[in-house]
């Protein structure tokens, strides 16, 4: 898998902190159409060493290209000392990406008999689906992608004419359970940036958007909401544990 050792690390590091009041050099760093893609190897290692409900993932300049670089925390939130990272370049897909969502709902069907065996009561009702974890909805997905690949400049123009580069991302923070593979067959994650409204901030923040792929997408369980897109990832800054 691809890996950074510490000093590789860190040189990333700089190199985006450098760039972020650059807006010329953003330009040449984020095609907007651009993504992320972990493999499930890299996923696993995260995993593994997390031990918290987050962890971290910082974002880098790497030769020329930005980088999203997993960082695994420990029991309070801190980032483990180890001895690699791994990282994905911000890269064009090589095919189509496919968000997908199925809903699968309850049908219940009552018969009421009376003491002779009389029919009193005989009905039937669909309930709404049951998500067995936080999710987002898919068109709020396809909206954010699509607001960051229209407004991701304009957006990093005001960023870096204004606020000289401060309140640009620097990291991450995903919660652990929402890239935790819900069944077998786990191959990949494809992370793309999004753009959404903050109403505690009051304007727009750009987020990670999580997306998840299996062998076979099809569901093999019991009745839930299952979708292969997840969010909730924050952006440090403004949102700084």
């Amino acid at each position: 898998m691809n890996t950074f050792t510490r000093d590789q690390f860190d040189a990333a590091i700089t190199g985006w902190a450098n760039a972020c009041s650059d807006f010329y050099a953003i330009t040449k760093l984020i095609p907007t159409n651009y993504v992320f893609t972990f493999q499930a190897e890299q996923m696993d290692w995260m995993r593994s060493l997390n031990k918290y409900n987050e962890f971290c993932t910082e974002i880098g300049v790497y030769q020329g290209q930005l980088v999203a670089i997993l960082c695994p925390l420990d029991g309070s939130g801190k980032k483990l000392v180890v001895d690699k990272f791994p990282y994905s370049p911000l890269q064009k897909l090589d095919r189509d990406l496919r968000l997908m969502e199925t809903q699968e709902y309850i049908i219940v069907k009552n018969a009421v008999l009376s003491s002779d065996m009389q029919i009193v009561d005989n009905n039937e009702n669909a309930y709404l689906p049951v998500s067995s974890k936080p999710m987002m909805d898919q068109d709020k997905a396809v909206s954010a992608i699509e607001s960051w690949r229209d407004e991701a400049m304009t957006w990093f123009y005001r960023e870096c004419t204004e606020f000289k580069g401060t309140r640009i991302f620097k990291r991450f923070f995903v919660p652990t359970e929402d890239v935790t593979p819900s069944k077998g067959g786990f191959t990949h994650v494809v992370c793309s940036f999004g753009l959404k409204f903050s109403d505690v901030y009051q304007r727009l923040l750009p987020t990670l958007i999580f997306i998840s792929f299996y062998e076979d997408l099809q569901n093999s369980g019991s009745i839930q909401t299952i979708s292969n897109t997840y969010d909730w990832s924050q952006p440090c800054p403004p949102m700084c544990p």
